[in-house]
């Protein structure tokens, strides 16, 4: 009976906790740096934060594609933002930034593969904690249908 009344618990406790789970995929489009430091730097921070002080975790997918993706290029050099003058004025910064989410929120980016190739990034030239994925679309839905809510940065 004792094992009955544990398992019954540990099955309240397990669906209790699932429900409480904070998720959220982000569509990440926007070029537009004034946009991607407020919404997704300092926003996506915010969120984990508040998140955090309320004894739950965040977590958070950033999908990457549209203009988003000379954001995640470590060697701008090699890339087709080579003469983005406020991308080369801001990328220290920005790199930062993006490996923090990355290393204290456990946030997941993934770059839509097909669009990386139209615009001829090479998979060297990006951060390494950035995942491939085959298409920003397909992301999406996926993890849309993992229960993950969307927020849209365009």
């Amino acid at each position: 009976m004792k094992k009955i009344i544990m398992l019954a618990l540990i099955f309240i406790f397990s669906f209790s906790y699932a429900q409480d789970e904070k998720k959220v995929i982000v569509d990440l489009k926007t070029g537009d740096i004034k946009k991607f430091k407020f919404y997704l730097l300092s926003g996506l921070t915010s969120m984990a934060e508040y998140y955090k002080n309320n004894l739950e975790e965040l977590k958070a997918v950033v999908v990457i594609h549209g203009d988003a993706y000379k954001f995640f290029i470590k060697d701008l050099q090699n890339s087709p933002y080579k003469n983005d003058k406020e991308l080369k004025k801001n990328q220290k910064e920005l790199g930062e930034r993006l490996k923090n989410l990355s290393k204290i929120y456990h946030v997941r980016f993934e770059m839509c593969e097909i669009g990386m190739k139209n615009k001829k990034i090479p998979k060297e030239s990006l951060y390494p904690f950035v995942k491939l994925s085959y298409s920003a679309g397909v992301s999406l839905v996926d993890w849309q249908n993992k229960g993950y809510a969307y927020l849209p940065i365009h």
